[in-house]
């Protein structure tokens, strides 16, 4: 525990706050900027006393639920929460379970692609967000249960609409593989979360080719940087595939964009004006 550390952040922190912020009155004669201490202790649900101690650097370690307070009372971010955490001697702990929430940025990168298929995947692989192009590529995500977003679940488990496998893309061997590496991953990330592990018991049990890939203990994946996909309307489109990752909340953005002046970009971008018209899809 680093006490003149932790002193000097909860300090820092408690002074960008405004009482409005936090729904309280800023008072005729408040003289120290942002909360007082006794503000954040009321906020936090401990003692102004012991809160006063540790922005003296004399408190004793929080434990994780006085930690869990102040960092919800002076409004922390993830960021924040993690270094709270670390200086008081506590890291945080893991999460449960992989996390499903897409930040606003990365919903408002989706809608400025307009020329691009793109979309988000959390730990599982599960779709959970997506741009009007990747929905007009591949299918209409919104239609879909979370049940059947899940691209491991499709990849082994799930029949062929009109024979094409993922979407008639050039390698779904190549992909499953990928997807298992994947999933083994994560299940070591989050050892408790009942759905991962639901997920993976249900893949075991319905697919020998899951089988014999998860008892590979293989976890690392190369990428797919190009593939084609063959769409029953436009026909083949052969596209870069970038994978971004997302680490705090442990996702990935796929993209895939066409090579400028290429036959795929023009099918590309008649997709994009067939699909706006056959679904109406957010992004």
């Amino acid at each position: 525990m680093d006490r003149r550390e932790l002193a000097d952040f909860l300090r820092s922190r408690r002074e960008r706050i405004a009482p409005a912020d936090v729904g309280l009155p800023a008072g005729p004669r408040r003289r120290t900027p942002g909360l007082r201490r006794e503000e954040v202790a009321q906020l936090a649900f401990i003692s102004a006393e012991y809160y006063a101690r540790l922005e003296q650097a004399r408190g004793p370690r929080p434990s994780r639920e006085v930690l869990a307070g102040l960092a919800r009372a002076l409004r922390l971010s993830d960021v924040e929460r993690a270094h709270l955490h670390h200086l008081a001697g506590a890291p945080p702990a893991p999460a449960p379970g992989p996390s499903r929430e897409v930040r606003q940025s990365i919903l408002d990168l989706l809608d400025r692609l307009p020329r691009a298929a793109a979309f988000v995947t959390s730990a599982t692989l599960e779709v959970i967000a997506w741009n009007d192009l990747a929905a007009a590529l591949m299918e209409d995500f919104s239609a879909l249960s979370r049940r059947d977003r899940n691209l491991v679940r499709r990849a082994f488990l799930d029949p062929r609409p009109g024979g094409r496998r993922l979407y008639g893309a050039s390698d779904p061997d190549e992909f499953a593989r990928h997807a298992a590496r994947r999933l083994r991953a994560t299940a070591a990330r989050y050892p408790d979360d009942p759905e991962v592990a639901g997920l993976v018991a249900e893949l075991l049990a319905g697919s020998e080719e899951f089988t014999r890939l998860w008892h590979s203990h293989d976890v690392s994946a190369v990428p797919t940087l190009r593939k084609t996909f063959q769409h029953p309307l436009v026909g083949p489109i052969t596209l870069n595939c970038d994978a971004l990752d997302i680490a705090d909340r442990d996702q990935q953005v796929v993209i895939y964009t066409a090579v400028p002046g290429s036959s795929s970009e023009e099918a590309l971008r008649l997709l994009s004006v067939i699909g706006t018209q056959r679904v109406d899809v957010p992004g």
